[in-house]
């Protein structure tokens, strides 16, 4: 597959835990993250992160998350 067929590649991590507060960000066992994992685009990304939170939507203080990695390892690209 040429590079002109290929999409860009824009990594995105999906992860969550248990917030100490459902107001805050700060989480209350850093070693008891969910890393859900590593996606190739923002659509793969919002699927995973729509079906955690989906299940825990009973636990108010657990929270999911998506960050934008292409972002941090291409500062200047994002706009």
């Amino acid at each position: 597959m040429s590079e002109a067929n290929e999409q860009k590649q824009l990594l995105h991590l999906v992860f969550g835990g248990e917030l100490e507060s459902p107001e805050g960000l700060t989480f209350r066992d850093l070693d008891d993250l969910d890393i859900v994992g590593i996606f190739p685009n923002y659509a793969k990304a919002y699927a995973a992160w729509k079906g955690k939170a989906q299940a825990t939507v009973d636990n108010a203080h657990m929270r999911y998350f998506i960050v934008h990695m292409h972002r941090l390892l291409d500062p200047e690209a994002a706009a």
